[in-house]
């Protein structure tokens, strides 16, 4: 009797690890970006999963508001309201491939921006917060 409920303990143990272990980290859509983010640089970038963003950014100084979409695993932001100065070139979007290396981090490759203070920011690896 005693090796049956042995059995059964260690069958619910490896379920529940099991299960636990096909917990995956979405790789796209909104999902595979949304929540709060941070940088080597200080930024923090909050995605929300509705398509728009707040930045955060200590280089230079400013907060951004803006929108985003999603194309597979291309983001393409766009800044919709800025507090402090706009740097040269940054009124237009800007195309960035992502991908979620793991669970707490987010990494972006260059596809096509002008930007140069966004493509500083944005290239970081991101941490979530």
């Amino acid at each position: 009797m005693k090796r049956q409920q042995l059995l059964r303990i260690l069958f619910a143990v490896v379920l529940v690890a099991a299960i636990a272990g096909c917990e995956t980290v979405p790789t796209s859509g909104p999902g595979a970006l949304a929540g709060q983010w941070t940088n080597s640089f200080g930024t923090v970038w909050t995605i929300n999963p509705d398509g728009t963003f707040h930045a955060v950014a200590t280089k230079p100084k400013a907060q951004i508001w803006g929108t985003y979409t999603l194309s597979g695993d291309t983001i393409t932001v766009q800044e919709t309201r800025r507090k402090g100065s706009v740097p040269k070139n940054c009124k237009g979007p800007g195309v960035y491939k992502f991908s979620r290396p793991d669970a707490n981090t987010l990494a972006f490759v260059l596809v096509n921006d002008v930007c140069k203070a966004r493509i500083q920011n944005v290239t970081q690896p991101w941490h979530r917060q």
